[in-house]
This record gives structure tokens, sequence and C-alpha cells, in this order.
């Protein structure tokens, strides 16, 4: 599964002639509850400051996503994703959109819980795990 999203991922990202990491952060910036500054992307994808500099910069070129600086403090920037960039994400990934809800339609409900309960138990696992060996 995760292959097979990497893949559509990349799709996207060759489609927008963006970087698949340019693809996770806009996956990030639409994700976030509130808008996310760079230093909190910086810290979400886990890169440098100079990565998230370049990869917001092409997102701002492509359309994607704008920077903006608040008003009452000069030297806090937010990041916000495009509404009409949000439209060629839409298109592109409403076939896994479909797929997903054609998926979900083979379990009942408690099938369901069990198999989130066994993606978060993952997720808290592979979370813990180094990613670096000393």
């Amino acid at each position: 599964m995760n292959g097979e999203i990497n893949r559509m991922t990349h799709g996207f990202a060759a489609n927008q002639q963006l970087h698949p990491t340019d693809v996770s952060a806009l996956a990030a910036i639409l994700d976030a509850p509130s808008p996310l500054t760079p230093g909190a992307l910086r810290e979400h994808l886990g890169l440098t400051s100079g990565a998230v500099t370049a990869c917001l910069d092409r997102l701002e070129r492509a359309g994607h996503v704008r920077r903006a600086r608040e008003s009452t403090d000069r030297r806090v920037v937010h990041v916000y994703y495009e509404a009409s960039a949000r439209t060629a994400a839409r298109d592109y990934f409403m076939p896994l959109a479909e797929a997903t809800a054609r998926a979900r339609a083979r379990f009942s409900e408690t099938e369901l819980a069990t198999v989130l309960r066994f993606l978060a138990a993952m997720n808290e696992e592979l979370g813990d795990v180094p990613t670096a060996r000393r």
C-alpha cells in the first residue's frame, strides 16, 4: 500500500514538476489544523531550514502555496495552500479517494476499528524506531 501511494505521489510530483518532498510538504500544509510556519514544516518533514526554504520557494513559484507575514509580528511567516492549486491535487488524487472508499466498503465498522487500532499501533511502534544506528 505504501509503495502504491508513493507511486501516485511521485506521479503527481512529476506531473506538477515538483520534487516528491514538495508533495509531502503540500500534504502537511493541507492537513494542518492551522497555517504552518516554515519551522513547524521543517520539524514535521525532518529537513534542514535551507531545504524547507528551497521547497517553499519551488512550491510558491509553482503556485501551490503562498507565504504571508503576520501583521502583529512581522517575523512570523505562515504558509497557506493556494485554493487554485487544490483543484489540481483534488483531480489527481480523486482516484485514490475513490479506491479507498471501495476498499472500505468491503469491511464492517468492527473490522475497520480493528484495522485502525492496528495501524495506530504500527505508527506508534515505528515512531519509536531510531532512524540512524550509532
